[in-house]
């Protein structure tokens, strides 16, 4: 049986920090972040299953990224919990959806993240292929599950 990658792409807005950081993205600044998820798995073969042909429903991958990614982190502040005076009045009044992280909240530790929060979410008979993060309209990172399979 052959396995088939299927890909859906999801937006959203979101500030951060770097904490200790020696450039400008060491202040609150803000991403349209482009966000493209793709899973891999065999097409269901049972002409009775209303998903017959398909490897995971898009509207089913659209939920899980959703629930556990876009909403979540769409118009929030994503601090590093190390930030210094992060819980005063001054910074929660910056951001109603503040979030707390216990790592540098770069593009590239998002998606080791996001990685963690897709998978535990997908039928055991899927699995997480790759994630690709545009913070910018040219500069992206990604997360592939071949690199990161225990050798």
């Amino acid at each position: 049986m052959s396995k088939i990658r299927i890909t859906k792409e999801f937006k959203f807005e979101s500030a951060h920090a770097l904490l200790g950081y020696d450039g400008p993205c060491k202040n609150i600044h803000g991403h349209s972040y482009n966000m493209a998820v793709t899973v891999i798995g065999q097409p269901i073969e049972d002409p009775t299953s209303p998903k017959n042909g398909m490897v995971l429903d898009f509207g089913i991958l659209k939920q899980i990224v959703n629930d556990c990614i876009v909403k979540p982190f769409d118009h929030a502040l994503v601090l590093n919990a190390e930030t210094k005076n992060v819980n005063t009045i001054e910074v929660k009044s910056l951001s109603e959806k503040l979030i707390l992280v216990n790592y540098q909240p770069s593009c590239e530790n998002f998606l080791i993240d996001f990685a963690k929060r897709i998978k535990e979410r997908l039928p055991e008979n899927i699995q997480l292929f790759c994630i690709r993060l545009n913070e910018t309209s040219n500069s992206y990172a990604e997360w592939h599950a071949s690199d990161n399979e225990l050798k």
